[in-house]
């Protein structure tokens, strides 16, 4: 009788020696000379397992390092109804794939819905540290009986629960790779980069969920998504949610002036910038024309003044006193509401609050100070607050009202994400949420507002499924771990 096959984790591969009958695997091996012996990437061990188990092949796995565990929440409430459909699908798609939902939708909870529903050691990945102290105490919370870890920031705990930032995450994929059976990649689109993408790459989970508001890339990686994490599931966006999940909102648009001074300025520096982009045959437009253009003004005197013209246009456009004159009054009308202001650049920042007297959060502003403002900003102290990117993404503000955006890039995931950090209901019943976006008429501000506004395509068609799902207990609690394969 032939002997089993024996399968191992080494540090993001697998290794599977001595080789088994059949071929249906082999697809999946590359031979190593090193060793003698068959690899297999750590993320195709749900495949490998499969195959042999359809082929009947005889083998041995010594390279699972995950367990059951007992995941009995603590509190429970009713999901809405887009959290029961995606963890639906999610479990349809054999607990692989994406769910694109809003800021403010409550993906967090969807996350510990799909933990109770596969009860197994579980990392969760998140983009920032504030994100990862969020989650930390979310968990906490919610599983007070299992030890919950941190790997980031000064921890490098080892647990059954772990939440890691992505870079964290990146550095100790190996380690990492076969200790989890659920991956959850918070803001998964961060994922697809030549750093991140090995914690997916490293890891043998077979279960994987990515949550998302925008999963779309500009340089196209998020179709590595599929691969990394699965498939989009489920998509819903803030229209579809508006008025039950999310507050109703609306979204104000507001163009103001140049001065003559500064319009005379601002023209003086695109034409400086027009004419070098003319003579050396540079498309802003095409699709890697700003790439071309910050190569092309490295090279010349002529092109270095021509980004400095370029960055002193934005400057001007973005700084624009009549942007100032209009936040004045704004914050003058909402002066009884909570109002986060945004905008593109550090300098600004500290401008509006040095004149405004307004609490500022930039990436310089230490952990404990952030702490402390952001807690002052969610207990009514300070009415106001105003940022730059930092908050994007990580922050919970549950009764905000009002955003103003002064200036921002053409990128449609920070749009999303900044019109969340106004979407909760909060405690307010019919909560009208407000979106100010200041523009500079006749400037290239009008054109990025445009491109960030532009709607985020429609999820692919599912293809018909030849075999039906099969259905999932609703109760989830009562599942057993030897119900699931892994």
């Amino acid at each position: 009788m032939a002997r089993p096959s024996l399968l191992t984790y080494d540090r993001g591969t697998l290794i599977l020696h001595p080789p088994p009958r059949g071929k249906a695997w082999i697809d999946l091996a590359t031979w190593d000379d090193r060793i003698e012996k068959f690899r297999v990437p750590a993320i195709y061990y749900r495949r490998l397992i499969e195959t042999f188990e359809g082929s009947e092949v005889s083998f041995v796995d010594e390279a699972n390092g995950f367990f059951p565990l007992d995941l009995t929440p603590s509190f429970e409430r009713e999901p809405y109804p887009h959290q029961k459909e995606s963890l639906q699908a999610w479990k349809q798609g054999q607990r692989q794939g994406v769910v694109v939902l809003p800021t403010a939708a409550g993906k967090t909870y969807l996350a510990q819905l799909a933990m109770v529903a596969t009860p197994r050691t579980t990392l969760i990945v998140v983009p920032t540290l504030d994100l990862m102290h969020q989650w930390y105490a979310q968990m906490l919370a919610a599983f007070p009986e299992i030890e919950i870890g941190l790997l980031g920031g000064g921890s490098r705990d080892r647990s059954p629960i772990l939440i890691a930032t992505y870079n964290s995450a990146a550095i100790h994929a190996e380690a990492l790779g076969n200790r989890y059976a659920l991956q959850i990649f918070d803001e998964c689109h961060h994922l697809p980069t030549d750093f991140f993408r090995v914690i997916a790459e490293y890891s043998i989970a077979p279960y994987r969920l990515g949550l998302t508001a925008t999963p779309e890339r500009s340089d196209g990686s998020h179709r590595d998504l599929d691969t990394l994490i699965g498939e989009v599931v489920y998509r819903k966006g803030v229209k579809d949610l508006a008025g039950g999940t999310l507050a109703q909102h609306k979204v104000v648009e507001i163009k103001v002036k140049l001065s003559p001074t500064e319009r005379q300025r601002y023209d003086k520096a695109i034409e400086i910038r027009n004419k070098f982009l003319r003579e050396s045959n540079i498309s802003l437009g095409s699709l890697n024309g700003w790439q071309i253009f910050v190569k092309a003004s490295a090279r010349s005197p002529a092109g270095r003044r021509a980004m400095l013209a370029h960055r002193e246009a934005k400057e001007i456009a973005a700084g624009t006193d009549g942007k100032l004159r209009v936040l004045t009054e704004l914050i003058c009308e909402h002066h009884q509401d909570s109002i986060l202001i945004f905008t593109n650049d550090n300098a600004t920042v500290y401008r509006i609050s040095e004149e405004f007297l307004i609490p500022a959060i930039t990436h310089q502003t230490p952990v404990k100070e952030r702490h402390d403002i952001l807690s002052r900003f969610r207990e009514g102290i300070y009415k106001s607050l105003v940022t730059s990117h930092v908050l994007n993404e990580g922050v919970d503000v549950p009764d905000v009202k009002v955003a103003i955006i002064l200036s921002g890039t053409s990128s449609a995931r920070e749009y999303v994400q900044r019109l969340g950090r106004i979407l909760r209901k909060g405690t307010e019943l019919n909560k009208l949420a407000t979106l100010y976006e200041i523009v500079a008429e006749d400037t290239s501000e009008e054109r990025t507002s445009q491109r960030r506004k532009e709607t985020t395509p429609s999820p692919r068609k599912q293809q018909l499924e030849l075999f039906p799902s099969p259905e999932v207990k609703e109760n989830n609690n009562q599942q057993k771990p030897q119900d699931y394969p892994f």
